[in-house]
């Protein structure tokens, strides 16, 4: 049953764009964003997508951050007068979360999230399955040694032979799933990754080794696939999935008794967090990636972007001299990198313009605006840009952001220009979100700037035509 009551409330108000037409999905979406941040600061990711599925019924519940700035944007006082209640049996959503526990054994939750995520595509709600905050509390630290120990017991009984040939396997689709992401963003190919994993690779783990070494390799490998999935489910604003997947990436990593890929998936929740709002859990998340040996055991280079993401966790929790500590040890760590080095292949996108790119966020974070644009702009010049074009992009629209906030509303329009341009043949959330918030940055000078309009028509038409 559809929500009747919400597109008519949507359909009363007239669109700013065409006239004489009514509101739009984007333009509610984008008019949603716009007000929390102005409420609070805190950019989110409300599409055209999300207000369809609400008004379809698909989701009978939204965040309640959503609930309150739909309400104000409508002009309404209570969640029923749009058509929202909370369902008997819970959502898509909760079942997710459900499934992002450190108790449940690893390779049987790998299974359910893949039948999970079957079910949600097939009723397109992948993008309904929300984010639990509750479900970034770590484990103790007798869960670590416990689950090796798990993992050994298991392979004791598996059946099928795996050997070195089939993690090769694993790592080369680590490899092409990864450069992929990196390149066109998390919207391409990520289904298929995630079935390779909860199904292929879930079988693989299931079989007999020859060694605990053996066992142990395969593990980390299909703890780096997982993580490569949940980054792309991630990108796609996917955000269940995606922790679903990080919690099964870190379970995977515990049973290879591998700490630093652990780190490396620690380190992506935090960013999640971070960009979703949950500072704390955030902070908690980024701090675990530092601690012990999953900083000790990683590379200098990935100790460079654990550090850094740290940083930014540090910022946002409004801890600056930390922050700027952090900052500066993770330049160090990335000094300390050499080309060829004894080095793992996930990192293989973390260099000069990937540290600019966070240390930008993290100066933005603590209100160094001069500085966050001299980051970004180097992160800008030192990418490849042909092979990070996601990255390159979102990159883009943040530079384009912290530009206006400094009053330089012509140099922004030239970089968001720029980013519109880098978006071809890229399917990202993220980079999309940087132009929702740009249109929305840009609503108070269309009337009076011919440029700013032109500018603004051109990314109307590309939300419209990524919706």
């Amino acid at each position: 049953m559809g929500n009747d009551l919400l597109r008519a409330r949507r359909e009363a108000l007239p669109s700013r764009m065409r006239s004489g037409e009514p509101m739009s999905r984007s333009e509610l979406a984008e008019a949603v964003n716009a007000h929390i941040w102005v409420k609070t600061g805190q950019r989110t990711t409300l599409d055209a997508h999300a207000i369809a599925r609400y008004e379809r019924g698909q989701s009978r519940w939204p965040g309640k951050q959503y609930r309150d700035s739909l309400r104000a944007v409508l002009g309404v006082e209570t969640d029923a007068e749009i058509g929202f209640y909370r369902t008997k049996r819970g959502s898509a959503a909760r079942e997710v979360g459900r499934l992002s526990t450190w108790d449940m054994d690893t390779l049987t939750g790998l299974t359910d999230l893949g039948s999970k995520f079957v079910d949600l595509t097939r009723r397109g709600l992948l993008g309904v399955a929300a984010y639990t905050a509750v479900a970034t509390a770590l484990p103790s630290d007798s869960w670590w040694s416990e689950m090796a120990r798990r993992s050994a017991e298991r392979a004791a009984h598996g059946v099928r032979s795996v050997g070195r040939g089939d993690i090769e396997a694993v790592r080369e689709s680590v490899t092409f799933f990864s450069r992929m992401d990196q390149r066109h963003g998390g919207g391409h190919a990520r289904a298929a990754a995630m079935q390779y994993l909860t199904d292929d690779v879930n079988r693989l783990l299931n079989g007999s080794f020859a060694s605990d070494m053996l066992r142990r390799e395969m593990f980390s490998a299909a703890s780096e696939l997982a993580y490569v999935a949940g980054w792309m489910a991630f990108d796609n604003a996917e955000h269940g999935i995606a922790q679903g997947l990080f919690t099964s990436s870190v379970k995977l990593a515990a049973e290879a008794e591998d700490p630093a890929m652990a780190g490396h998936t620690l380190r992506a929740m935090a960013h999640q967090a971070i960009d979703l709002g949950h500072l704390t859990q955030g902070h908690q998340l980024a701090a675990a990636s530092v601690d012990g040996d999953r900083y000790e055991a990683a590379a200098p280079r990935e100790r460079a972007l654990l550090g850094v993401v740290h940083a930014r966790a540090l910022a946002a929790t409004g801890q600056k001299s930390a922050a700027t500590s952090a900052l500066l040890q993770a330049e160090q760590d990335l000094a300390a990198a050499t080309p060829g080095g004894d080095e793992p292949a996930r990192v293989f996108f973390f260099g000069e313009a990937s540290l600019a790119h966070e240390t930008g966020n993290t100066l933005r974070d603590i209100g160094d605006l001069a500085g966050a644009e001299q980051q970004l702009e180097h992160s800008v010049a030192t990418r490849k840009a042909s092979a990070f074009k996601r990255t390159h992009a979102v990159t883009l629209g943040y530079l384009g952001d912290v530009q206006a906030r400094r009053g330089e509303l012509e140099l922004a329009c030239a970089t968001w220009s720029t980013a519109l341009d880098a978006m071809d043949g890229v399917q990202s959330a993220r980079a999309r979100q940087t132009i929702i918030e740009m249109r929305s940055a840009l609503a108070m000078h269309k009337a009076a700037n011919s440029d700013v309009a032109i500018l603004d028509e051109r990314a109307r038409a590309y939300l419209a035509a990524t919706n």
